[in-house]
């Protein structure tokens, strides 16, 4: 029961976190602009923000819709968690702990779960395992 489970719980699990940085990454595009992130960065000195802004909005994105479809997740989640330890380092980890108080609980719940995810092979419903296989499959006819 549980194997017939794990592809979908995995899909459950990618979609949700996928979702959370698309939304994010989207909104340093759309709602704040880059030039308000880049504002922003500023403001917590993170070094060159006028780089690190688009790039962490293209990396949300990006990495996002990677974990949501389920490619490359090794690559895609190692970026999106070290993307999180960068917001613990210059925006939450001074808050502490409770995200009530602006801390960092909720961005090492995403910067685990990233990993968690990039590094399970993200199910039989990743396009990983569907490329994966294909190739697999492909190799032992030639």
């Amino acid at each position: 029961m549980l194997d017939q489970a794990r592809p979908a719980v995995l899909l459950l699990a990618r979609i949700a976190i996928g979702a959370i940085f698309l939304v994010h990454g989207y909104q340093k595009f759309a709602t704040m602009g880059l030039a308000g992130t880049t504002k922003f960065f500023e403001s917590l000195d993170i070094p060159l923000a006028g780089v690190a802004a688009p790039a962490v909005a293209v990396l949300e994105v990006a990495g996002g819709l990677a974990l949501i479809l389920g490619a490359a997740l090794p690559i895609a989640g190692t970026l999106l968690a070290i993307d999180m330890v960068g917001a613990i380092v210059f925006a939450h980890g001074a808050s502490g702990f409770s995200v009530g108080d602006g801390g960092y609980e909720f961005v090492l719940a995403l910067a685990a779960g990233s990993l968690a995810v990039g590094f399970t092979g993200g199910g039989a419903l990743a396009l990983d395992s569907v490329v994966g296989s294909r190739r697999r499959s492909a190799s032992v006819i030639a």
